[in-house]
């Protein structure tokens, strides 16, 4: 089984749960195959929580499914109840460590803005360098590892925001959008999230999975689109429509998701329809409007990064 047939195994596999959602499931699927964390951000009762669990489910590991935790944040979370702490054994006398949730295969933040900053910043290392430090002592996380955050947007009371740094961390911010009226009459009819989901047998190894992130990251993408793909991070930092514009961590993200979004759909090679696909999840949620220039230009962030990126495209051609 190549890579591309392995994500689409699993893509397969989640629209029994996921229903109605191919696009979705693609791009959340890249993001992962590209080693990236997502934010799902979108309206309660749509089935953020439930991708999480699918995803767990339909990786095999050595033992059976991939290892899930789910961390639900609220305002009395501490820093150590994410990474794990250093505890004094009477008996042994001496420290050992107890891992928290934050090292498992896959991690859900369940409402992750619900937390204050402080234990928010509790997941910035083990995002972006892959370790967990403890002390003097560093604790990996096993392979494959990710982070899937979800936030709702519509409350605001005892939330908090995410910084710039942390969202910085998230490859992609995803929306799920409600489902059309045949997945919803199916949802009803099924209600797969409770009489589907714990029956879900893996469909791949966690070999296999691994082996396909391996291709994704070396399958070719023209020195002319990695060019369009600098060009277009840079032009949002010159954009007189932004106030902050992506960082080269956003270039390094957006190269390997289009990458993954090309193996998912079945090639060996990426092309401009790819940089259009992911730009909007992947540079979005790392910039700021100016609120009153894009209401002039009547212009949403999507709009203007989808316009940025034909202007390059059509001058690369």
């Amino acid at each position: 089984m190549n890579g591309g047939e392995a994500v689409n195994a699993l893509i397969n596999g989640a629209e029994r749960i996921i229903q109605g959602k191919r696009d979705f499931l693609e791009l959340l699927l890249a993001g992962l195959l590209a080693r990236g964390h997502i934010l799902i951000e979108d309206n309660p009762g749509l089935g953020k929580t439930t991708v999480a669990k699918t995803v767990a489910r339909l990786i095999s590991g050595d033992n059976g499914p991939l290892l899930f935790k789910r961390i639900q944040f609220t305002p009395d979370l501490l820093p150590y109840d994410i990474t794990g702490v250093d505890v004094f054994d009477q008996e042994l006398h001496t420290f050992r460590f107890m891992p928290g949730p934050v090292l498992a295969n896959i991690v859900l933040a369940d409402e992750i803005n619900r937390s204050t900053p402080k234990v928010q910043s509790a997941l910035l290392e083990v995002m972006a360098e892959r370790q967990v430090t403890i002390g003097a002592t560093t604790h990996q996380p096993p392979e494959p590892f990710f982070v899937i955050a979800t936030e709702n947007p519509i409350e605001s009371e005892g939330t908090f925001p995410l910084p710039a740094a942390q969202l910085d961390r998230f490859m992609m911010r995803l929306s799920l959008g409600y489902p059309d009226r045949d997945a919803e009459l199916a949802i009803l009819t099924q209600n797969p999230s409770e009489n589907i989901l714990s029956q879900l047998e893996p469909l791949i190894s966690v070999r296999d999975f691994l082996a396909a992130q391996e291709e994704a990251a070396k399958l070719f993408c023209h020195p002319t689109l990695q060019e369009a793909v600098a060009d277009i991070v840079r032009d949002t930092r010159i954009h007189r429509a932004f106030l902050l514009g992506a960082s080269p961590r956003a270039g390094l993200h957006f190269l390997a998701a289009v990458r993954a979004l090309a193996l998912i759909r079945g090639r060996t090679y990426v092309i401009d329809e790819d940089l259009i696909t992911i730009a909007a999840p992947v540079l979005l949620h790392r910039l700021k409007l100016k609120e009153a220039l894009a209401t002039e230009v009547k212009l949403s962030g999507e709009k203007l990064i989808r316009e940025i990126c034909l202007a390059r495209l059509e001058a690369r051609s």
